[in-house]
């Protein structure tokens, strides 16, 4: 699966370091194609250290040994780090986790916003469709990433929208998990297995969606049995307003 390419981040938070997992977890690259910079060094050499990546003093150190640059730094950092870097991108293949910052034309640039569960393997890449990679790049980019997330391209106009409903929602999905689980131990299950019952019944009802393409109605309709338990359940979800709470969850991001 290694295919050989140098991949460079630029910042090394969370996100970095849940696409850097999850691209050692697949075997996508090894650990010594991966070179990464960040803020504070000390904390970058323990983090670096754990994944046998390489820890670089300075972002231009990760530029000159990368294939792929990964930007990886907060929204409002992007024009003071890019701006001394802007020769060594010259040519270089730019991935950004910063939605919507472009870069110059000498560069070959996508922005994308990625969510954490790409870390197992498991994630989603919102890609902007206008982007300036070549052919030979986006194939690049797909033989990176499809093994560890669906690749999803949006007009710029949606890119947001698309971004929080991937990006955000693993932090209500938490919640939820978490409150089947207080569910299961209020009635006696341990908290360990009602973890796990919760987390693996929401992994197989996205993975039985994304494989049959069942709308999830039609999903819901049949596990619900007339005058059953399930519909019992439905009911009191649709009278405390379970639909409406989530799609004004993605409201209150969004801003509408």
């Amino acid at each position: 699966m290694d295919n050989g390419k140098k991949i460079g981040f630029i910042g090394f938070g969370n996100m970095a370091q849940a696409i850097a997992k999850g691209l050692l977890e697949a075997k996508v690259c090894k650990a010594e194609q991966l070179y990464a910079c960040a803020a504070h060094f000390e904390k970058l050499k323990d983090t670096a250290d754990r994944l046998g990546v390489h820890p670089m003093q300075t972002a231009q150190e990760v530029v000159q040994n990368s294939d792929v640059v990964i930007l990886a730094v907060k929204p409002y950092l992007i024009e003071q780090v890019v701006a001394p870097l802007k020769e060594l991108l010259k040519g270089k293949m730019v991935v950004s986790v910063a939605a919507g910052f472009t870069l110059d034309e000498s560069t070959h640039h996508i922005s994308t916003i990625p969510n954490t569960p790409i870390a197992v393997g498991e994630g989603i890449m919102i890609c902007e469709q206008t982007h300036s990679l070549d052919e030979q790049q986006w194939q690049t980019f797909c033989e990176l990433f499809s093994p560890i997330a669906l690749i999803e391209l949006v007009d710029s106009a949606h890119l947001s929208a698309a971004g929080t409903l991937g990006g955000c929602t693993p932090a209500f999905t938490a919640m939820y998990l978490e409150a089947l689980s207080d569910a299961g131990v209020k009635y006696g299950l341990t908290r360990a297995a009602s973890y796990r019952i919760a987390a693996k019944m929401l992994c197989g009802t996205g993975k039985l969606y994304l494989e049959s393409g069942t709308h999830p109605g039609a999903m819901k309709d049949a596990v619900c049995s007339p005058g059953g338990t399930t519909i019992r359940g439905v009911s009191a979800l649709e009278k405390a307003g379970f639909r409406g709470a989530v799609i004004g969850a993605i409201d209150a991001i969004e801003g509408k």
